[in-house]
């Protein structure tokens, strides 16, 4: 067989359909790369579910063909995961320097050894196994963000990663064009791009026009100012930094992962910042209000994140005063605009002067809008095109587009998640797909948490409980105790005391029904306790409480 005739498969473990969780299998031969290892937020019907990562069954199944693992830039959606899947699947990992030293932090929190950080910069080139890969540099709303170049036999792959095309960016470092015109001349099998803002007419606006909002803002404030803000936006943190220092405000950092990217970029030279600049939550109110920032998370409405908890008056240091000019320097995730407008308008409750995204220039989207996007096309001129990060009717668009822009409709695929794309320069087809999904992490547990438990857990919060207790006498299987009801989420009991003791008297019917009870009748008791419970609980009331008969030996 020709080389020209091998196959190079991609296949999407996440990051498609979906907004976060970014990751891809780029498969050749028996060399197998991982791209990026992102986490999402849960949506609101997973009651109680902390984070979702992407299912790595099949590279569980093939591990000892993984050559390591590219990583684009260090926001969540792209390194979230790393630490619950490197435990399962280590692996050696390549980013550059504020990428690997996030995932770092993250490594050792989890408190996991043995990971290979391996630092590249934008135009490194590296080998492993049959690929020969380049690293890009583009501007993104973080420090360090690269496209990826995968050479294989079969062909050119080309990560587009997260990324717009500013030309006045905070670093000064522009996105490295002529890379792309370089790839593009000498030919590329597929480009993978990202479709965040494929709906966007025009340019992305550049971070710096947002510098003078900031400063204007800063003149305006009469008491504390209060930024929030995603904490590996260290470009945004710089900006802001750099205005409060123009008007003799001290900064004072808020919130676990705030102090903490904060902290290794300062370690690493991204963020700079004067050591007397900077106060503790602690020293807050040894300063006037005007002499205060603070920089803090919660832009995206998270329960536990700092801005949340002041707006709500649950921080141990810090409450909203009405005096305070709270910013939110960043625009709701699809699907977190429900939570951001309840702290917005929590906010309000407690006087503070908000601002945010429609009522000032606060934010500068980090992506790509249509033109930025075309222009990539046009340089990167691949045969076929797979459109990624977005949600399906994004991913249309962008094929859309790429049509437009002389990509074949023949030559596009728009992926799922887990299918497998195949690929020579001779044919492209989907041949298969691998096990995938999103497994749940709930606190200290990952993938205990399924369908069923969901399930329970929104059957309990929307109808309650009741338990029905009973004691039965070991020796001779006699009814010697209750059967007592306890509910909880149901109704609220002294008010409804004819439903809860009707409901003791049918159980205690029941049970009785079945004179000597023998420990194999129990289970059939159960039953018919549930049974008859829900059918008259639900005449009564028109509710389906959960049920849940317990029954004892004494």
């Amino acid at each position: 067989m020709a080389e020209r005739e091998k196959k190079l498969r991609i296949i999407p473990l996440g990051g498609v359909d979906e907004f976060g969780k970014n990751i891809t299998v780029v498969e050749y031969e028996n060399d197998i790369l991982v791209v990026d290892c992102g986490s999402i937020f849960p949506k609101e019907d997973m009651l109680g579910v902390d984070l979702v990562i992407p299912d790595v069954t099949y590279l569980i199944k093939n591990k000892e063909r993984i050559r390591g693992m590219l990583l684009t830039h260090g926001h969540e959606d792209h390194i979230g995961a790393t630490p619950y899947v490197l435990r399962q699947v280590p692996m050696a990992l390549y980013g550059t320097k504020l990428t690997l030293a996030l995932v770092d932090l993250k490594l050792k929190e989890h408190r996991i050894g043995g990971i290979q950080l391996n630092v590249v910069k934008p135009r490194d080139e590296i080998r492993l196994g049959a690929f020969h890969i380049r690293f890009i540099h583009v501007n993104h709303s973080i420090a360090g963000a690269v496209a990826i170049a995968i050479t294989c036999p079969a062909g050119t792959v080309v990560f587009s990663g997260d990324f717009k095309v500013d030309f006045t960016p905070i670093d000064g470092e522009v996105t490295d064009l002529a890379s792309f015109a370089e790839l593009g001349t000498k030919g590329v099998l597929a480009f993978l791009c990202e479709s965040t803002n494929i709906e966007r007419k025009g340019h992305t606006m550049s971070e710096t026009k947002i510098g003078q909002t900031f400063i204007d803002m800063f003149q305006q404030a009469k008491g504390r100012v209060i930024v929030a803000m995603f904490a590996s936006n260290i470009h945004r943190v710089q900006m802001v930094v750099d205005s409060a220092a123009m008007f003799g405000r001290k900064v004072c950092f808020v919130g676990r992962s705030m102090v903490n990217v904060t902290r290794v970029a300062m370690s690493i030279g991204e963020l700079n910042i004067p050591e007397e600049n900077l106060i503790d939550v602690d020293d807050l109110d040894n300063y006037a209000d005007e002499e205060v920032l603070v920089v803090t998370t919660g832009s995206q409405g998270e329960a536990m994140a700092g801005l949340t908890r002041m707006a709500y008056g649950e921080h141990r240091k810090l409450q909203i005063r009405p005096t305070d000019m709270v910013i939110l320097s960043a625009h709701p995730i699809p699907g977190n605009e429900k939570p951001v407008a309840r702290v917005i308008n929590q906010l309000y409750r407690c006087g503070a002067n908000v601002i945010y995204g429609q009522l000032g220039e606060v934010h500068v989207s980090g992506h790509a809008c249509q033109e930025e996007i075309k222009l990539l096309h046009v340089l990167v001129k691949p045969k076929y095109f797979i459109p990624i990060h977005g949600e399906y009717a994004k991913l249309w668009q962008h094929a859309e587009l790429a049509d437009t822009l002389g990509t074949p409709s023949e030559n596009i695929v728009i992926p799922e998640i887990g299918q497998v794309i195949e690929m020579s320069q001779d044919s492209l087809a989907i041949v298969g797909e691998v096990p995938t999904g999103g497994v749940l992490v709930d606190g200290l547990g990952i993938g205990d948490v399924g369908n069923v438990v969901l399930r329970d857990r929104k059957h309990l919060s929307q109808d309650g409980l009741i338990i029905v207790v009973m004691a039965i006498d070991r020796d001779n299987g006699t009814l010697v105790s209750g059967p007592d009801i306890i509910s909880r989420g149901f109704v609220y009991v002294r008010e409804n005391e004819d439903i809860i003791e009707c409901s003791r008297e049918l159980a205690r019917d029941i049970a009785l029904s079945y004179g000597a009870i023998a420990g194999s009748d129990w289970q059939n008791m159960k039953n018919r306790i549930k049974d008859e419970l829900h059918r008259y609980i639900f005449d009564k009331i028109k509710r389906n409480p959960m049920i849940l008969p317990i029954v004892m030996e004494i």
